[in-house]
């Protein structure tokens, strides 16, 4: 596994952390300070708004978890992968890409698309 993919991992994992001290500490370890998510939904700079963005999601998708569907692609400072978000070991309701870029070692900025969005 390479230092990039276990970053992917990590961030991920993040994404699940419900604990907002131990979410809080990895965003500060993994990601860049003036880091950048960006989606559909959302364009945010700093650790405090992806702190908030997590918060958020997790707020509307309440005991769903992202997991990582696939191998992350990556080159250079680069990572391309696909993630799913659903019930634990279920089908993702919500399915991804996200292709993000590392500086120094962390996660500088996170470009996110959806591929597959339920309707209401």
């Amino acid at each position: 596994m390479s230092d990039l993919t276990e970053l992917v991992g990590r961030y991920l994992a993040n994404w699940n952390e419900t604990d907002p001290a131990a979410r809080r500490a990895a965003i500060d370890e993994i990601w860049t300070a003036d880091a950048v998510y960006i989606d559909p939904m959302v364009s945010v700079e700093g650790r405090d708004a992806v702190d908030a963005v997590i918060g958020a999601v997790q707020g509307q998708f309440p005991g769903l978890v992202f997991t990582l569907v696939g191998a992350v692609d990556e080159h250079h400072e680069l990572a391309r992968f696909q993630w799913g978000l659903g019930p634990a070991g279920a089908e993702p309701i919500v399915v991804g890409f996200d292709v993000a870029v590392r500086v120094d070692g962390r996660i500088s900025t996170v470009h996110g698309f959806l591929d597959k969005v339920p309707t209401a």
